[in-house]
């Protein structure tokens, strides 16, 4: 009896052990654990300052995948045909800016490469972290917007002299694929919500036609909630109630300056991871394009804020069936925001962006 007592206090210490362990949250098939190329492209200006924080950290807590890198920038007339073949054969990219000249003909390599692999859809998560101060609070907005048409289409020729013609092209096609990639989205990631900005009022038949592919795609997706907002009236509402918000789908142009104001709202460009997905590839780059070159003094400082392009790296890297390492990056890079001491010039500090690096690192479990 009194062996039997002694045994009580060991047996509860050793239920209370089992309760403690890990749970299995993700069980890979075999082979999984395989190191995955990605095409690594660092771009113009803080892009290789960024993508080579990104290199350090996954360095640091061996993830598995290696870098191809390739040196490409925005002045050039084309995308390589090798880089093209990378992306192709990897299926996946890491992208830093790449600049886009004002005029004189040169195409945007962006625009390229989303055309060539057709990356249809932009997803831009816009939300707020603790310890970063905000005028709002309660912001989690993802901004998907429509990546290969509307007036990106790059169709612009001069009528006559003085006057030039700009054709903004939308497609039942592809208004139907966007439109299905953010229901897809919000129901996979238990969203309430998905609201499609326009501006149908004016730009009756082509945003018209968008609004069309949204309400058909709605029906089938009965548990979100579904409504519409003009684009003028979505940019106020934004800066006043951004709570309010939750999945937001766009055609193109309209998308681009939502996503860069709601990164605006939730805590700037530079902490907004984002990606460019297609049925076949993926590339991940900083969320919101805003900045994502950034200006000289920066880039000679070494003061670029490398965390929109960690948390995009985190993104990859669930996106490539990693999700243990990606809520690890993920944890340290907010467990550095959440304690203060280290942050760039935008954030409010002093930090280079190596000793963001360096702290991320430190806190990686």
């Amino acid at each position: 009896m009194a062996t039997t007592r002694r045994s009580l206090p060991l047996l509860r210490t050793l239920i209370a052990g089992k309760t403690q362990t890990r749970t299995v949250t993700y069980m890979p098939r075999p082979g999984d654990g395989a190191p995955r190329p990605v095409t690594l492209i660092p771009g113009d200006g803080i892009g290789p300052l960024v993508t080579n924080a990104v290199e350090q950290v996954m360095e640091a807590m061996h993830a598995p995948v290696y870098f191809e890198k390739y040196d490409i920038h925005g002045d050039m007339k084309r995308v390589p045909q090798e880089v093209l073949d990378s992306i192709k054969k990897n299926k996946v990219c890491l992208k830093g800016g790449l600049r886009t000249p004002m005029g004189g003909g040169v195409s945007s390599l962006n625009m390229q490469l989303r055309k060539e692999l057709d990356l249809y859809a932009s997803l831009v998560n816009c939300c707020n972290f603790p310890g970063l101060p905000t005028r709002h609070e309660n912001v989690d907005i993802v901004v998907i917007r429509e990546n290969t048409e509307g007036e990106y289409s790059g169709l612009e020729h001069e009528v006559v002299p003085g006057v030039v013609e700009s054709l903004k092209v939308i497609t039942k096609f592809c208004s139907e694929r966007i439109a299905k990639y953010a229901f897809e989205y919000a129901y996979l990631n238990n969203r309430k919500k998905v609201t499609a900005v326009h501006k149908a009022n004016i730009m009756k038949l082509a945003d018209g036609l968008f609004l069309e592919s949204c309400r058909e795609v709605a029906t089938k997706y009965p548990s979100i909630k579904y409504n519409e907002i003009i684009v003028d009236n979505c940019c106020m509402q934004l800066v006043s109630k951004p709570e309010q918000f939750d999945v937001m789908v766009t055609p193109n142009l309209y998308g681009n300056l939502v996503a860069n104001t709601a990164a605006g709202i939730a805590g700037g460009t530079g902490v907004m991871p984002g990606g460019n997905v297609g049925a076949e590839y993926a590339v991940f780059e900083q969320g919101a394009s805003a900045g994502n070159v950034g200006k000289e003094k920066i880039v000679e400082q070494k003061t670029a804020n490398p965390v929109a392009l960690l948390l995009s790296s985190a993104m990859m890297l669930r996106h490539l069936q990693f999700p243990s390492f990606a809520d690890r990056l993920e944890s340290a890079v907010k467990r550095v925001i959440s304690e203060g001491q280290y942050r760039t010039k935008d954030l409010g500090g002093q930090s280079s962006t190596q000793e963001v690096v360096d702290a991320v690192i430190a806190k990686l479990d």
